[in-house]
Parts: C-alpha cells; sequence; structure tokens
C-alpha cells in the first residue's frame, strides 16, 4: 500500500518539493490524524464505556480504579501503538513491486522509534503509579492490612519501578541495550549510594519494619530522642510521621526506626490489659500491731471478712500449738495494721471489675523501707486501654487507698513542706 502511495506521489510531479519530501510529510500528516483518533476513541468511548460499567456495579475497588485515572493513562498508550504501527511503513524503505527499494529509510523511523519507546516506557511507569496507589486506597481500608505501611511500600516499588525506568529511557536514547546500561552502572555506585543514600536506607527500613511488623499505622509508638510520643500517622520511604498527644507532629527518619531504640505500645492494645504499677508510701511510725479493739474495727469491713476469718484461725491455732505468753508483744503471731491494709487492697482489687482477675500479673507487694517511710506497690493490669479511662480507673483506686489509710491507723509519708515549717515555728 505504502508503495503504491509513493508511486502515486510520484507521478504527481509537484514543483519544488521532491517526491520523497512529500510522501514523508503526507505520512507524518496520517500518523498524527490516525494518532489522535486513536486517543479520542479511546477516551470518548472505552473510557466513557467503563465509567457507566462502574457506576452500575456496587464494587468499590471499580470506583478507586478510575479515581486514580488508571485507565486514563492507559488510554495514553492508543496512539503510541498507532505511531508505532505506521512509522516504519511511512518513514522505513519503499519497495516496488518487483522487490526493488524505491525510497530509502528515512532519519525520522529511528526517531519515532526511539520517542515512541520512551513514551510507552513514562507512560508505563505512569500506569503503575496509579495501580499502586490503587491498590495502596483498596488496602487501607481491609481490617487486616490497615495497620501495615502501606505507603512506605508503595513508594519503595515506585523507587524501583522509576529507577527501572530510567535505565530503559537512558538505554532507547544513546541506543543501548538496558543490560549494558546496567552493567555500567558499577562506576557509578557510589555516586548513587551518595545521592540517593536517604531514599536507600529507606528503601532497607520499610522493609524491614513491614516485613516484621515492627510499626504500623495508628501504633503508640515512644522514641524520646526524637521528641515523639503519640500515634503513628503515616510510614513514608524515608520518614514516619507521629501526632505527639499534644497534637504536634514528630517527623522521624524510617531508617532511625531500625538503627535507633523506640517502645511500641501496641503489644500492650492488643493484649486487652494495660499496668497499674504504683505505690502508697507510709509513714512507718504508724505500723504497729493489730490490737482488739482495731480488730473488732477491721472485722466490721465487709471485704475484709473472708480474709480475717481464716487468718485469725491460723495466727491463733500457731499460737495455741507454741502455747505462747501474748501478754508480750514479741510473743507468738499477731496481725499488724500495714499487713491487714495490704490484704485489703488485695480484696479491693479482686472486687474492681475494671482489674484483670486472670491470665495477667495481679500482685500487691511490700517494697523494701527507705528514706520515703514504707512502700506498699499495686501491680496489676486494667483492662480498659485507653488513656482517659486508665488514668480515671487509676485515679479511683488511689483516691480510695489513701482515704481509706487512716481507719487501719497509717499515715502516709510527706516530705515537711513549708507549712509543716511554719507551724513548728509557732509551736516554738
Amino acid at each position: 500500500m505504502t508503495s503504491a502511495i509513493y508511486q502515486f506521489l510520484d507521478k504527481q510531479n509537484v514543483p519544488g518539493i521532491s517526491t520523497e519530501l512529500l510522501y514523508r510529510a503526507v505520512g507524518l500528516i496520517v500518523i498524527v490524524l490516525l494518532a489522535f483518533l486513536a486517543t479520542w476513541i479511546a477516551r470518548a468511548w472505552f473510557l466513557r464505556a467503563f465509567q457507566a460499567l462502574v457506576k452500575k456495579t456496587k464494587f468499590k475497588w471499580d470506583d478507586v480504579l478510575l479515581e486514580n485515572k488508571v485507565l486514563s493513562r492507559v488510554a495514553h498508550l492508543a496512539p503510541a501503538l498507532v505511531v508505532r504501527g505506521l512509522s516504519n511503513p511511512f518513514f522505513g524503505p519503499v519497495h516496488g513491486e518487483s522487490g526493488q527499494i524505491l525510497l530509502s529509510p528515512s532519519r525520522l523511523l529511528s526517531f519515532a522509534n526511539t520517542f515512541v519507546s520512551v513514551y510507552l516506557v513514562v507512560i508505563t511507569l505512569l500506569v503503575i503509579d496509579a495501580i499502586l496507589n490503587t491498590l495502596r486506597i483498596s488496602a487501607e481500608g481491609r481490617r487486616h492490612t490497615a495497620k501495615l505501611p502501606l505507603r512506605g511500600i508503595t513508594q519503595a516499588l515506585k523507587l524501583i519501578a522509576n529507577f527501572i525506568g530510567i535505565i530503559f529511557i537512558i538505554a532507547y536514547c544513546f541506543g543501548k541495550s538496558p543490560v549494558a546500561i546496567l552493567s555500567g552502572l558499577g562506576a557509578l555506585t557510589a555516586v548513587l549510594m551518595l545521592v540517593f543514600k536517604d531514599s536507600l536506607m529507606g528503601l532497607v527500613a520499610s522493609f524491614q519494619l513491614s516485613l516484621n511488623g515492627m510499626v504500623r499505622k495508628g501504633d503508640w509508638i515512644e522514641m524520646p530522642k526524637h521528641g515523639a510520643d503519640g500515634d503513628v500517622l503515616d510510614v513514608n520511604l524515608t520518614t514516619v510521621r507521629v501526632q505527639n498527644w499534644d497534637k504536634t507532629v514528630s517527623t522521624i527518619p524510617t531508617h532511625e526506626l531500625v538503627t535507633g531504640s523506640f517502645k511500641n505500645w501496641r503489644g500492650m492494645q492488643e493484649s486487652g490489659g494495660r499496668r497499674i504499677k504504683r505505690a502508697i508510701h507510709i509513714d512507718m511510725r504508724t505500723v504497729r500491731f493489730a490490737n482488739e479493739e482495731l480488730l473488732e474495727k477491721f472485722k466490721s469491713f465487709e471485704i475484709l471478712k473472708p480474709y480475717l476469718e481464716g487468718k485469725l484461725k491460723e495466727v491463733n491455732a500457731h499460737n495455741a500449738d507454741l502455747n505462747a505468753d501474748l501478754s508480750v508483744l514479741t510473743n507468738g503471731r499477731r496481725l499488724t495494721n500495714i499487713g491487714t491494709f495490704r490484704a485489703y487492697c488485695l480484696a479491693f482489687l479482686r472486687s474492681n471489675e475494671k482489674i484483670h482477675q486472670s491470665g495477667m500479673t495481679f500482685l500487691v507487694r511490700q517494697l523494701a523501707p527507705g528514706p520515703e517511710g514504707v512502700a506498699i506497690e499495686l501491680y496489676v493490669f486494667c483492662n480498659d486501654t485507653a488513656w482517659v479511662n486508665y488514668e480515671g480507673i487509676q485515679g479511683d483506686i488511689f483516691d480510695h487507698l489513701l482515704a481509706v489509710l487512716p481507719e487501719f491507723g497509717l499515715k502516709a509519708f510527706q516530705r515537711p513542706s513549708g507549712n509543716d515549717f511554719e507551724l513548728l515555728a509557732k509551736t516554738d
């Protein structure tokens, strides 16, 4: 067909214009017109038909596909395919009916092939970018992938795809094989490592974070080195953004989470229990044996009745076996106000429905005496991990225990303040 067009133009004998130039110009016009026609068909028919189909379906992924312009970018392949298909007939050699060469190849053929190859690589990269965005947005709405660092993973894949695409573009522009270009990059490795140091370190760190599940979107992390204490907003290729509790945002290099040290509270949130570890410091001067009057008072505490019944039987049986002279305080066994208070703390926590009663550490212990008195420490787990609720539950527990201390003849230890010294001075 092309030879027929060439021979037809040759017979016209247009003055001042060679047949070759006229043939190439006609070919260029035809290619441009058909390329525009292919673009119009792809957009006016293909895209509109798909949009109409998407509106009728109940699926969400096709809506995301449309929003990220995946098919709009695919439509750009149509003119490239037209140019690729018609470049050789119009810009290549023209043969006669007997096989003789009527027209030698034009330089436009090499230019058109290079241009189309580069164009196809660019469009392919844009399509890959849109597809990755679609996959990320679709996966973010799923429960089992919602906390994965999807943005960092997609950015890493985009970086790899763009790197490969640049290699192909360079190869097409210089007429070399992509393999040859890759083999020649060995000498530029040091330069590339320097220029793309943060990106490469972030790429490796992103894979480590995602594969090992070290940090996910929504995790509460602490990293004092970078002033971070809050929820992870986003895990990117080079940075991790954390919204602190004061609503400020800290930005941490991704590789710092692999090479540095940080605390992730996800384990606490997933376990369903948040630790309460706090002590009440008691003035040691108020610690004493429980006399009959104090024991009678303790017996009126409903929560202590099971403990006292069993403990008093044990103590009385022990003293009876020893035939101890109980008129001396050091003889035999006796209950103390601090020991009974410790039992009260234990019983009080057992009755609290906000505390894990099994499966997690449940401990009320006495710590070693020190300059701040003797401490009764509560080591239990609250079953509500929300910060505000947790603080409220913890506050209610210690409000009650501090208020009930005088009922056991105990006083909380408190260092002297200015007001104490002022009262002391007045008494003198």
